[in-house]
C-alpha cells in the first residue's frame, strides 16, 4: 500500500528516503515540553532481515509534508518476531546524544556569578556545544551555584521547575546544545483545533482540583537577621475554592530566589488546573509549550490550553494523525457562562 503522507528521512546528511521506502512501516515522532527527551522511532518491515542495522549514534532528521519535525540521535534498535507473525525492526531516536556526559554527576560552584556563567561551565562539563538561556534568566546573580553530584539533566530539570521555565537538550549543526525559555515568553505560534473540521477526538477535564492551591509558601534565611523567614505567594483561588497552601519544602538561600520559587508554584498551579489530549490531523506546525486553542466542542470545554506534549504518527497503512496532551485552561476554558435554564 503506498504512502499517503510526505515524509523524508537524512541520516547522517544524505536522504536515504528512497532506500526506506519499500520497507518503512510506520514513523512517531514525540515533542515533550522539557520533562523528558524528544523521541522518535522508525519501524521496518524486516522479514528475512533484509534492513540494515543502523550505527548508534548517527544523525538523523524526520520531515513531514515538507516540514522538520525531529533532529537527533539514534538511541537504539529493537528487533521483534514470531514464528507466525513476521518480522520487524523499531529504531529508537532521542533528541540528544544519551550516550555522552549528559548523565555524568558533577561536582563544582560558582561564587558570585550569573546564572548564564554557571550553566556554561555545566554545560561544558557535559560535554555540551554550548546552552542558550531566554528571557532574563541567564542573568540572575547569587552568591553561590552549585552542582553536588546532580548529572546535567538534573541541574537542568531542577532550575526549570525553579524558575518557571523549560529545559531541553536539541541536536544542533555543531552539537547538541540546552535550551533554558521562560514558559510565558515562548514565542511559538498557537494552533488551532475546530470539532468537525481538522478535530477527531477529544478527552478534556477543564478544571481539576487535586492540584489547585490559593497560597505558596517558600522559607528562605535572612542573613541580615540571621533568621528564617516565609515568603507567601497568592494563587489563583478558582472561585470559592477553599484554603489551600503549597508548601515548599527545601529552603531558599535568600529572599529573591524564594520569590522566583513561589512565582513558579504560582504559575505550576495554573498549568496543573485542568487538562486532557485531543487527537487532530496531522498538524506539524503543533510544538509543546505553544498555545492551542479549542472550538466547537461545548461550552466551558472550548478556549486555549498549552501544548505538553505532541505525537505526530504516520503509517503506511493508516494516513497520520497529531496527538496533543493539553494544560493549563483559560479564556472560558473550565467556566460555562451560559444562563442558568432552571
Amino acid at each position: 500500500m503506498p504512502w499517503t503522507v510526505d515524509w523524508r528521512v537524512i541520516v547522517d546528511g544524505s536522504d536515504v528516503s528512497v532506500n526506506m521506502r519499500p520497507y518503512l512501516l510506520d514513523i512517531e515522532v514525540t515533542d515533550k515540553d522539557g520533562t523528558a527527551s524528544d523521541t522518535c522511532s522508525l519501524t521496518f518491515d524486516d522479514t528475512d532481515g533484509q534492513v540494515m542495522l543502523p550505527e548508534s549514534g548517527a544523525k538523523v532528521r524526520i520531515f513531514l509534508q515538507g516540514a522538520q519535525v525531529f533532529s537527533g540521535t539514534v538511541d537504539s534498535v529493537r528487533s521483534s518476531g514470531s514464528r507466525g507473525g513476521g518480522r520487524t525492526l523499531k529504531v529508537t531516536a532521542k533528541g540528544f546524544d544519551s550516550r555522552g556526559k549528559v548523565k555524568e554527576a558533577q561536582g563544582f560552584h560558582k561564587d558570585d556569578a550569573t546564572l548564564q556563567d554557571f550553566l556554561d561551565q555545566a554545560a561544558k562539563n557535559a560535554g555540551l556545544a554550548g546552552v542558550k538561556i531566554g528571557g532574563d534568566l541567564g542573568s540572575i546573580r547569587r552568591d553561590y551555584w552549585a552542582a553536588d553530584g546532580e548529572s546535567f539533566l538534573q541541574i537542568g530539570q531542577k532550575l526549570a521547575r525553579e524558575l518557571d521555565a523549560t529545559f531541553k537538550i536539541r541536536a544542533g549543526d555543531g552539537g547538541d546544545i540546552a535550551v533554558l525559555q521562560p514558559r510565558d515568553e515562548t514565542p511559538l505560534a498557537a494552533v488551532a483545533g475546530i470539532v468537525g473540521v481538522n478535530v477527531i477526538s477529544w478527552d478534556i477535564e477543564p478544571f481539576a482540583g487535586r492540584k489547585a492551591f490559593t497560597k505558596a509558601k517558600v522559607r528562605y534565611f535572612d542573613r541580615k537577621e540571621a533568621a528564617f523567614k516565609t515568603e507567601e505567594v497568592t494563587l489563583d483561588k478558582g472561585g470559592d475554592a477553599p484554603e489551600a497552601t503549597n508548601l515548599v519544602r527545601t529552603t531558599a538561600a535568600d529572599k529573591d530566589q524564594a520569590k522566583a520559587i513561589g512565582k513558579a508554584r504560582k504559575s505550576e498551579s495554573e498549568r496543573e488546573s485542568g487538562g486532557g489530549s485531543v487527537e487532530m490531523d496531522l498538524t506539524v506546525a503543533a510544538q509543546a509549550e505553544a498555545p492551542f486553542t479549542l472550538v466547537g466542542a461545548r461550552p466551558g470545554v472550548d478556549g486555549t490550553y498549552r501544548i505538553t506534549s505532541v505525537r505526530h504518527s504516520a503509517s503506511r497503512s493508516g494516513g497520520a494523525t497529531t496527538s496533543l496532551e493539553l494544560r493549563q485552561p483559560q479564556d472560558g476554558a473550565g467556566k460555562d457562562d451560559r444562563a442558568s435554564r432552571g
